[in-house]
């Protein structure tokens, strides 16, 4: 039952025409580039900003404003279906699981994360911005910018490439996500990415991204400052 429910959130493709264009899809996939360099520069002046500044906030939020606005500039998104014997719905229950189960396996390993010095400070470093924010802030910025990510990752980006596009919006991700500095945050954007890729992948949309990528940031969100305060 487990292997079957896995299946077809991560892996069995659901039929679907999204084709697009050739023009279509060189102009999405322009956009794309042109959004990616200008958010790997925002993405490293917002975690760059020190604890408990006001400018955080505007900074992130400008950041996931830039992932909406390139995302639907691209050209049209998809919400997506998995199967559910014979019918096909919406994913909102399954990626949910999936994300509070990717936030377990990420605390398990934050046990071990705590006792190596320097991926210690990794984490605390973005751990500061929790214990110096505003909770409800912080809240909403969590899930403003899990949703524009996704919006664009595995929407516009992922619809750009023709080919490997779980491999490459991955990388894309991974590569935003290193202007931060931060290792530890690099290693999450991995896997993250890869699991939400899947989930694009089978789905043909973004609704199951969108929601385990914000349920994974929810969770992590009030579960490291308890490990690592």
């Amino acid at each position: 039952m487990v292997r079957g429910w896995v299946r077809r959130s991560l892996w069995d493709v659901v039929p679907r025409d999204h084709r697009e264009s050739d023009a279509a899809l060189r102009r999405r996939q322009l956009v794309t580039v042109a959004v990616v360099l200008l958010g790997a520069v925002l993405l490293g002046v917002s975690l760059r900003i020190e604890p408990g500044s006001t400018w955080f906030y505007p900074a992130t939020l400008a950041l996931a404003a830039l992932w909406t606005v390139g995302a639907f500039a691209a050209g049209p998104l998809h919400l997506g279906r998995i199967r559910r014997g014979d019918a096909l719905v919406r994913p909102v229950l399954a990626p949910l699981l999936v994300g509070l189960g990717l936030a377990a396996v990420f605390v398990a390993g934050g046990l071990v994360v705590r006792e190596i010095d320097w991926l210690d400070r990794q984490v605390r470093s973005v751990v500061d911005f929790a214990d110096q924010g505003s909770v409800p802030l912080l809240v909403v910025v969590t899930l403003v910018n899990g949703i524009a990510e996704e919006l664009f990752f595995r929407g516009a980006a992922y619809a750009a490439l023709p080919r490997h596009p779980v491999t490459w919006t991955s990388i894309a991700y991974v590569l935003a996500t290193l202007a931060t500095g931060n290792v530890m945050l690099a290693f999450a954007a991995i896997v993250l990415g890869v699991v939400v890729g899947l989930e694009r992948r089978a789905s043909g949309g973004i609704l199951g991204p969108v929601i385990t990528h914000c349920s994974w940031s929810l969770t992590m969100l009030f579960a490291l400052p308890a490990l690592f305060g």
